[in-house]
């Protein structure tokens, strides 16, 4: 199930008490190019901190009502690690982040979430194994281990910055990032949203992630590896309609990539 940036935007966040606060961003991984963090803001009872929320944490949605159910508490919230969400996030504040909820690492697995292709797997012990295993995480870290870790994350970014960054083609400029496409199933980033309008008299296309081959976060490019003659020829993506299964094999078979529904999974989640 694909869903825009605008409409996660426009979600709301319910804890198992009650709601937490509004979606205003995404984090996304440029590396596996899936989101890892929902950025939250919690209005007037938090007094309007900004919260990161993982996909370990959502539970089943109809979609219907633009809620976003978790299985965590607001006061599991309120009490959660503070991060800076202008700023880039550390791996030691993911660590951190990880380790309040009892959650195990993602980033040491084979695949998207570590053990497996769905974040929900990661949460699938009960509180108080996941009490267990935060407290066990946390004595097998010395200090200064902890205070030893990278930084910062390079590869963790804010999908709100994305909007907006220039298109490269092999051959050229081509146009914008007007959006993104996120799978809610998995989290993982399917499509840019390109509008080529500005190179040319065009239209909207949706272009797998699989094309692309660099993003210059400084110049605030997107580069493809494909010629602006192949992105002009693709099917046009329409914004106000949901892109199904037919029209998505139509823009992998276009750009002559193999669909993502067809890779292996070592890991699948029956529940799912």
């Amino acid at each position: 199930m694909l869903r825009t940036l605008d409409e996660l935007e426009a979600c709301t966040i319910r804890a198992t008490d009650g709601d937490v606060g509004l979606v205003k961003d995404l984090y996304f991984d440029d590396k596996a190019w899936v989101v890892r963090y929902l950025v939250v803001e919690t209005g007037m009872w938090l007094a309007n901190r900004q919260v990161l929320i993982s996909p370990i944490s959502i539970g089943q949605s109809d979609w219907l009502d633009e809620i976003i159910p978790v299985t965590i508490t607001k006061d599991q919230v309120k009490h959660s690690p503070d991060i800076d969400t202008h700023k880039p996030v550390s791996r030691q504040h993911e660590a951190d982040y990880l380790a309040y909820y009892g959650y195990p690492d993602y980033w040491g697995g084979v695949d998207a979430w570590g053990e497996g292709a769905f974040p929900s797997g990661l949460a699938s012990g009960s509180r108080s194994e996941q009490d267990a295993f935060r407290i066990a995480r946390e004595a097998t870290h010395s200090h200064d281990e902890m205070v030893n870790r990278p930084r910062h994350d390079p590869h963790l970014r804010s999908a709100d910055a994305v909007t907006n960054y220039h298109i490269h083609a092999s051959n050229g400029d081509i146009g914008h990032v007007e959006g993104l496409l996120v799978d809610v199933h998995t989290w993982a980033l399917r499509y840019l949203v390109v509008n080529t309008s500005n190179w040319w008299m065009g239209h909207l296309v949706a272009v797998p992630v699989t094309v692309i081959e660099h993003m210059n976060w400084l110049d605030a490019t997107v580069s493809l590896a494909l010629t602006r003659e192949a992105v002009k020829g693709a099917p046009p993506y329409d914004s106000k309609a949901r892109l199904d299964r037919r029209q998505e094999i139509s823009i992998h078979n276009h750009f002559g990539r193999a669909g993502y529904w067809d890779e292996p999974v070592a890991h699948k989640q029956n529940d799912i």
